[in-house]
């Protein structure tokens, strides 16, 4: 498995300062934010920065993320689709292997869930989406949300892949989203190295599963996730991609970007041991 950190964890630096500093706090791979490389590339050509992450030896593992391509319609889906593709030209361009794709479901009413008719559109759109992703050799992640309506566990996630059976959609573990929604231990018996692209790790200390929010994560082994069970069975399957740190904590934010990388490559070296 190879140890990872997203550059939302260090949201306030930019891109340049992601690939100065992750290096000299111990950390050769990263999951992009999307955002970040896109700003930097108005002011810096991608052969300069692709000269830049090759000199200090950077593996871009993973992307995020795209959203808003499986229940939108109409204007709003062609619009999500443009970005998409925009996207994918620079997950092509610069080697990066897997995007992670969000479902939309969340956009549904709370308390409802797609009709029949809603849910093959959506199967139908993430279809396409790989598809299209195909052919800038590019593998999509699907992230289940454990607040939204729908596709809030990890089971549903694997049913919506194997559904849409194409052979370049795979699932995204989301720690958080893994704890958060109704997901089973049970669920992980349904995970390959096959349907398993991406995992995404984080903790959580003192705060009920329906309370916690995105910036309560803090590094693993600090709160009251139970981690262990999980990274046994990435194990048992032969998992061999990223795991990656993910932390959108404003405390951590604060902090040295060199500081966060050091206690979370040391917290993700623990973790996998």
């Amino acid at each position: 498995m190879i140890p990872c950190i997203s550059q939302v964890t260090t949201l306030p630096g930019s891109f340049a300062d992601d690939v100065a500093n992750y290096p000299a706090g111990g950390c050769s791979a990263i999951e992009v934010w999307l955002t970040k490389l896109e700003k930097h590339l108005d002011a810096v050509s991608p052969d300069d920065t692709r000269r830049a992450l090759t000199d200090r030896g950077i593996a871009l593992t993973a992307a995020a993320y795209q959203g808003g391509l499986l229940v939108s319609q109409g204007e709003q889906r062609k619009a999500h689709f443009e970005h998409f593709k925009r996207r994918l030209a620079l997950c092509q361009q610069f080697a990066i292997p897997t995007l992670l794709l969000v479902t939309d479901f969340g956009s549904i009413s709370v308390g409802a869930a797609p009709d029949a008719q809603s849910l093959g559109r959506a199967l139908v759109s993430l279809a396409q989406a790989a598809q299209w992703a195909a052919s800038f050799d590019v593998r999509l992640a699907l992230e289940f949300r454990g607040a939204d309506p729908f596709c809030s566990c990890l089971d549903t996630a694997l049913t919506l892949v194997e559904q849409c059976g194409e052979p370049n959609v795979g699932v995204c573990l989301d720690v958080f989203h893994y704890y958060k929604g109704p997901s089973k231990p049970e669920d992980l018996g349904r995970l390959t190295a096959q349907n398993l692209f991406h995992v995404q790790v984080c903790d959580v200390a003192g705060v009920p599963r329906e309370l916690m929010t995105d910036s309560d994560r803090v590094m693993p082994g600090e709160g009251d996730f139970r981690l262990e069970p999980l990274v046994q069975r990435l194990k048992v399957i032969g998992y061999a991609g990223a795991v990656s740190l993910e932390l959108m904590n404003p405390v951590l934010w604060s902090l040295k970007a060199t500081q966060v990388t050091e206690l979370g490559m040391t917290a993700l070296q623990r973790l996998l041991k």
